[in-house]
């Protein structure tokens, strides 16, 4: 009697388990000139999960942004397979040394609402 052979699960290799998310994300490549759009199915700090049309076009290394969640970085693909695609975030934090002008405008309109309303806290504690 001959022993069925049953696939073993494949190792889980990820530093950090990835969260379930449903972003729109975008690749490019040749500094920006080709640009395709993509779906990100798991996001983690050091990766993500993506599914797209083809990932038969993915070249090694690709520009990776996801708008909602103003991030964006360099990502190395490492693997892929039919319309999914591994990609490793190369900075390894997943973010690049440079603060996003958006970021930098929310800072300062924070900073600028936070003077505001310790002023205003100083101003109803003094009138008791």
């Amino acid at each position: 009697m001959a022993e069925s052979t049953i696939p073993m699960p494949m190792p889980e290799l990820r530093q950090l388990t990835r969260n379930r998310v449903y972003y729109g994300g975008s690749l490019t490549h040749r500094v920006r000139s080709s640009t395709l759009t993509c779906l990100v199915r798991n996001f983690s700090q050091f990766g993500a999960k993506i599914e797209l049309d083809s990932s038969d076009w993915l070249p090694n290394e690709v520009d990776f942004a996801v708008e909602r969640k103003h991030f964006s970085c360099r990502a190395r693909l490492v693997w892929r397979y039919r319309n999914a695609a591994g990609l490793q975030f190369c900075d390894s934090s997943g973010f690049s040394g440079v603060v996003p002008l958006e970021w930098a405008r929310r800072l300062r309109a924070n900073e600028n609402l936070n003077r505001q309303l310790r002023a205003r806290i100083e101003r109803l504690l003094t009138e008791r």
